[in-house]
């Protein structure tokens, strides 16, 4: 049985000038599922999330968060709704400690996890006091993921937390997802190219490519689609 959509991406398009960036796009994740959003370089998987988080308005379409319409919401009111992600690109405030990004998150929307608890759950307590710039790559993904709980959301967007991570830290990431969606009761929606990740976390998977949505499924069902194998997967050996 499938979950309650908490998010509804309806019939969503975006063009920049001339390249369609979403044509008519549709998805959505239920509450406590974690969704995959794949696809190859340039599909449209980053403009979805910028869409979602109204950091670009969409030409047509609507999107909904808890039954109600996000396309009135300011940007800066978004995580005020419950909704936070991280970015492909680590965006962290270079200038402030671990601990201060990381209250930057609790501050935009007050929730029941302290910062302290946020902090010392990522694994990043030992580095609290340090400043976020020159922080080692791994260590600065979780530097913004604590940031981002630390808005206590009930769905959080994460645009490739694997980039950059060798495989020992990818398989640890793995793991400590399952761990918080559950811990944190948090719905994951996830853009990522390790598909290794994404086929051994997700609980569903939608596939884009050139802006139009090809497939949507398990990930068993997605591995196995013509579509899929020929735009992002490879051809079978």
């Amino acid at each position: 049985m499938r979950a309650v959509p908490l998010l509804e991406v309806d019939d969503v398009s975006k063009r920049f000038g001339g390249i369609v960036a979403l044509d008519g796009i549709s998805l959505d994740v239920g509450a406590g599922e974690i969704v995959g959003l794949i696809g190859p370089n340039g599909a449209g998987k980053t403009t979805a999330f910028n869409v979602i988080t109204r950091l670009s308005a969409p030409d047509s379409g609507d999107v909904r968060f808890d039954g109600e319409t996000l396309l009135r919401t300011r940007p800066n009111a978004v995580v005020r709704r419950g909704i936070a992600r991280t970015f492909q690109n680590v965006e962290l405030f270079r200038g402030l400690t671990v601990a201060e990004n990381v209250r930057v998150g609790a501050h935009a929307r007050r929730g029941e996890h302290s910062v302290d608890d946020v902090i010392y759950y990522v694994g990043i307590s030992s580095v609290r006091h340090r400043l976020a710039d020159g922080l080692p790559y791994g260590t600065q993904k979780r530097v913004e993921l604590a940031r981002a709980l630390a808005s206590s959301p009930r769905l959080i967007l994460l645009d490739e937390p694997a980039g950059g991570l060798n495989h020992e830290e990818v398989e640890d990431l793995g793991a400590f997802l399952r761990r918080f969606r559950t811990d944190f009761d948090v719905t994951i929606l996830l853009v990522e190219h390790h598909m290794g990740l994404v086929m051994g976390l997700a609980d569903r998977v939608h596939v884009l490519d050139f802006g139009r949505k090809i497939a949507e499924g398990t990930p068993r069902e997605v591995q196995a689609d013509p579509a899929v194998i020929q735009a992002y997967l490879g051809t079978a050996a």
